[in-house]
C-alpha cells in the first residue's frame, strides 16, 4: 500500500511545518493501526510531544495512549512538498489488519495555522487493487492511497 501526502506551500507571515498523523480506522471508527506521525521529534526535553494533542481526532482515538517517539512510525515534521510512504502487507503496521472495510485518515495541525482531516475509504485486502484520493482545502493538499494485494 502506498500513501502520498502533499503539504501545500502557504504564503503567510509566520509558517511552521504541520504536525501530521496518518492512521487506519475500521468500520466502527476504532483505530486499527497508526501508520506515521510527524512532529518535532528532536525538540529538547520532549517538548515536541506537547503539541501532539492539537491533532485532536487522532489524539483522542490513538495518540494519547501511545508513547512517543514510537519506533518505526514517528518522524520529524516535513516542509511543503509531496511525501510517499510505502507499507507492505503482512508487515508492521499492516500485519494485524483483518479483512474488512476501512478508512485511511490523515490529520494535519499547524502552529499559528489551522487543522484539517481527510478520509479515504478502502476495502482490505483489495481484490486486485486499492485506490482513492482526497483533496484538502487548507493544511493538506492531495492525499492518495494506492496498492495491489
Amino acid at each position: 500500500m502506498t500513501v502520498t501526502v502533499e503539504i501545500p506551500r502557504m504564503r503567510v507571515a509566520e509558517y511552521h511545518n504541520p504536525y501530521v498523523a496518518i492512521w487506519i480506522e475500521d468500520s466502527a471508527g476504532k483505530v486499527a493501526s497508526t501508520l506515521d506521525v510527524w512532529y518535532e521529534v528532536d525538540k529538547r526535553g520532549g517538548e515536541g510531544t506537547k503539541w501532539l494533542a492539537d491533532m485532536r481526532t487522532w489524539w483522542r482515538r490513538a495518540g494519547r495512549s501511545m508513547k512517543m517517539p514510537a519506533n518505526g512510525i514517528s518522524g520529524p515534521t516535513q516542509a511543503p512538498g509531496k511525501y510517499t510512504l510505502k507499507f507492505t502487507e503482512g508487515r508492521t503496521p499492516l500485519r494485524n489488519l483483518a479483512p474488512g472495510n476501512y478508512k485511511l485518515r490523515v490529520e494535519a495541525a499547524r502552529e499559528v495555522g489551522g487543522r484539517e482531516v481527510l478520509t479515504i475509504p478502502f476495502k482490505w485486502p483489495a481484490s486486485g487493487s486499492v485506490s482513492g484520493s482526497a483533496k484538502g482545502t487548507s493544511e493538506l493538499g492531495t492525499v492518495t492511497l494506492s496498492g495491489k494485494s
